[in-house]
């Protein structure tokens, strides 16, 4: 083959690969979005990139051939009056087909009233189906030293919200987690935060209530 049509060859290989690449890219963009509004507990606090449960999701939506992209707009420490507040622009930015409210532990962690949560859930729920999106409530349960009463109540709460929606429920996020026999060897040192190994039975806990909405 002589020299140009070896640089023939050569420039148009490269210009079909940039295209394929660059139609991937697009698709990828295009796709409808899972969005995931929570706290620590989805923000991978105290793991390696990639180990937590919403990285999980992407990786299971790909094997499953979902045509989905996750968004992962979760923050260590937030609250749901945090998380409402930040809503209206992540809708507007994402434009979300789905989105996931995990948040509300630190509310109870903080002694925040238990009515501002419900009420601040219940405003998201609503927010993000008004933007067209369906609604995933990951439910949270609090230690025992919480009190009967109270954490009876805390746990209701996000049924509550999720039957007032009408969106789907996650009824306890780290089920098969911190209700085990040996669950601090399922958390890390703060006893708060799950290990690596806990992630992939939170996405199955949070899996049959997303599954149907896809």
């Amino acid at each position: 083959m002589s020299g140009l049509r070896r640089r023939w060859v050569l420039a148009h290989f490269s210009l079909g690969a940039l295209a394929s690449w660059s139609s991937g890219v697009a698709a990828a963009a295009e796709a409808p979005v899972v969005l995931v509004v929570g706290d620590s507990l989805s923000a991978e606090y105290g793991l390696k990139a990639g180990d937590g449960w919403v990285a999980l999701l992407q990786k299971r939506l790909a094997e499953q051939k979902k045509p989905y992209r996750v968004v992962n707009a979760s923050i260590s420490g937030d609250t749901t009056s945090g998380g409402r507040s930040r809503l209206p622009v992540a809708l507007r930015t994402h434009k979300p087909a789905i989105v996931i409210l995990e948040l509300g532990g630190n509310d109870a962690l903080r002694g925040l009233p238990l009515a501002s949560t419900r009420d601040n859930l219940l405003a998201m729920a609503r927010a993000a189906q008004e933007a067209g999106a369906k609604v995933v409530i990951a439910g949270m349960q609090v230690p025992p030293n919480y009190g009967t009463a109270y954490g009876k109540e805390f746990a209701e709460l996000f049924e509550q919200v999720a039957k007032q929606a009408k969106a789907a429920l996650v009824p306890f996020l780290l089920k098969g987690v911190a209700d085990r026999a040996d669950a601090m060897d399922w958390f890390q040192g703060d006893r708060i935060h799950p290990l690596a190994k806990a992630h992939p039975l939170m996405l199955d806990n949070v899996w049959p209530a997303l599954k149907p909405l896809l």
